[in-house]
């Protein structure tokens, strides 16, 4: 934590000392006169919010501020994520989706009254995450805004996005980390060949965001926080980046080029049948329209990544059945802001249902939420001592990892029996001197998935309490059979698996699913409790019992009726 407090303050004493130098000489900016291009915004926009707009009510973030005919600017924000939301104006697509008079006239209005009345020296539209935004969004819908405009807001339009330009380069060169730092060059990089007179800081700012991405984005693939959601966000400014370069007849970067070819793929690991992102490390709720816009981007198409040796992250397919497995150690300073405590975590679908899942991420939720759901009981694995496998802290005034696994390792190969992929972390070794090796083998046809979680104790303890958790995703319905020895999952598809444990017993406890695109959804989970020094290691399995059926008219009744026929009676 102290080297991080000191290595913050030095990039920071680098920024004034930078910000000084260029007050006190001037004469190397260069205001932009006129707008030459407008870049394309591939977010999807509802016109609809337009009118909502209009009648002074503002939905970001999950709240919602009605502004009783004032400026929206002039409210006290319901949350911060709500204000970093309208400070960053990517609301604006929805106004320029909308194509009205009124709309147009009030995106300006707003705009005007933002500028006109210094709105951006409040605290949080100074962030540079959210200048970032504001400037690309400035540049994205300056149609919309410039249309019909007077010429006198044209100026002030540009010396704003001009000065905006400034001030988040000058922020750049202080002490920015982590997405935040790339985000920001991004922005930059638009202005650059979106404004006229930048030709001279052009090849800079080219050379600087190469050299980022190529720190940021692994060889695989994956960014260095190991979230899949930045990978969305990211190509959904790089593509239109690279679509920049090329209307104004200049070649992109390489390091734009390589960093699409490489997430392309990567990001496709995570892609369950559904559509849908596998949950580790930061994902929430897939946005469909923006996966469905991004597939059209993407040229190669081909077959998923299926082992990210740089970034942690696995995938097994056999026929219907994908798994999804992380086995990474956590990103560490100001790439863990949003790092779980999931290793060797998986998830597993069959078809266009999600059976197994992790609890997801909560963005905009209470601290308390946020906090809970990076835990490791959130997520699909093995918890010892009912604790998390990573320790989070307080750093610089964000939630980061402090500690965790370290040594985390991972093989798999094509076995007689399917798939084979075997792990292990020593996140636990400090604390209670254990290592966890987990063993999944996905068959060949997809119809049962085979694991094994060992615990490895150094030293002499009488006891360690541990607790296997396999989520639910909310369209599964669990029973227990077997007085508790084995349970049946029957899914929205109409399949029904069934999961047993080794002859342990099973119980059903409530979960909570947080990537609904309906909010916060109740679930279950399946825990199987045990104490790992007398039985160090545990064998699962789930296998499908019975295939989808158009009517899904099957219910857990009728099947487990069906499997206890099948089986043999007790004396037999």
């Amino acid at each position: 934590m102290a080297q991080a407090a000191i290595g913050r303050a030095a990039r920071r004493t680098r920024g004034q000392f930078v910000g000084a130098t260029r007050r006190l000489w001037p004469f190397g900016r260069s205001n932009a006169t006129r707008l030459l291009f407008a870049p394309h915004d591939l977010r999807t926009a509802d016109p609809t919010t337009a009118g909502d707009f209009y009648a002074g009510y503002y939905a970001f973030a999950g709240r919602t501020l009605r502004s009783h005919g004032e400026s929206p600017f002039d409210a006290t924000p319901p949350s911060d994520a709500w204000a970093e939301a309208l400070y960053g104006f990517g609301w604006l697509r929805h106004m320029r989706a909308a194509d009205t008079a009124i709309a147009r006239a009030n995106a300006r209005s707003l705009v005007e009254d933002f500028i006109a009345r210094r709105r951006d020296r409040h605290d949080i539209a100074r962030r540079p995450a959210v200048a970032a935004r504001r400037l690309i969004a400035f540049l994205s819908h300056s149609p919309l805004l410039l249309e019909g405009a007077d010429h006198a807001f044209y100026e002030r339009y540009l010396r704003h996005v001009s000065r905006l330009t400034d001030r988040l380069s000058l922020a750049l060169s202080g002490a920015v980390e982590g997405a935040d730092r790339l985000n920001g060059l991004i922005a930059i990089a638009f202005a650059a060949i979106c404004l006229d007179g930048q030709d001279g800081h052009r090849r800079r700012i080219e050379i600087l965001l190469s050299e980022e991405l190529d720190e940021q984005i692994l060889p695989d693939g994956g960014h260095l926080s190991r979230n899949p959601r930045l990978l969305i966000e990211f190509l959904l400014d790089l593509l239109p980046l690279r679509e920049t370069f090329a209307a104004r007849g200049l070649e992109p970067p390489r390091g734009v080029m390589t960093a699409i070819e490489r997430m392309m793929p990567h990001l496709r690991l995570f892609r369950h049948g559904d559509g849908a992102l596998a949950l580790f490390n930061g994902m929430g709720t897939t946005p469909p329209d923006l996966m469905a816009t991004l597939a059209a981007y993407d040229d190669a198409r081909g077959r998923p990544t299926e082992h990210a040796a740089y970034s942690g992250y696995s995938r097994l397919a056999a026929e219907r059945s994908i798994v999804v497995t992380d086995a990474g150690a956590p990103p560490r300073g100001a790439y863990s802001v949003e790092a779980h405590a999931g290793c060797l975590a998986f998830e597993f679908s069959s078809g266009p249902q999600r059976i197994i899942v992790n609890c997801g991420a909560s963005r905009f939720g209470p601290p308390e939420l946020k906090l809970a759901a990076r835990s490791t009981a959130a997520h699909s694995t093995l918890v010892l001592d009912d604790r998390s496998s990573a320790n989070f802290g307080m750093v610089l005034g964000e939630m980061r990892v402090v500690s965790g696994p370290r040594d985390v390792r991972v093989a798999r190969q094509d076995g007689a029996d399917g798939a084979e992929w075997v792990a292990s972390h020593d996140g636990y070794r400090r604390s209670l001197g254990a290592t966890h090796t987990r063993r999944l083998t996905l068959a060949r046809d997809g119809a049962a998935l085979a694991g094994e979680d060992e615990v490895a104790l150094t030293g002499t303890r009488t006891a360690l309490a541990s607790a296997l958790r396999f989520h639910l995703h909310p369209n599964v319905r669990a029973s227990l059979v077997r007085d508790g020895s084995g349970a049946l999952l029957a899914l929205a598809s109409g399949e029904v698996w069934s999961f047993e444990a080794g002859g342990l017993t099973i119980a059903i406890e409530e979960s909570i699913f947080l990537a609904s695109s309906d909010g916060r959804r109740r679930t279950e989970q399946l825990v199987i409790a045990f104490d790992a020094v007398a039985t160090p290691r545990v064998t699962w399995r789930f296998s499908r019992i019975s295939t989808a059926n158009p009517r899904a008219g099957k219910t857990v009744a009728a099947a487990i009726a069906e499997r206890e026929a099948a089986e043999p009676a007790p004396d037999a």
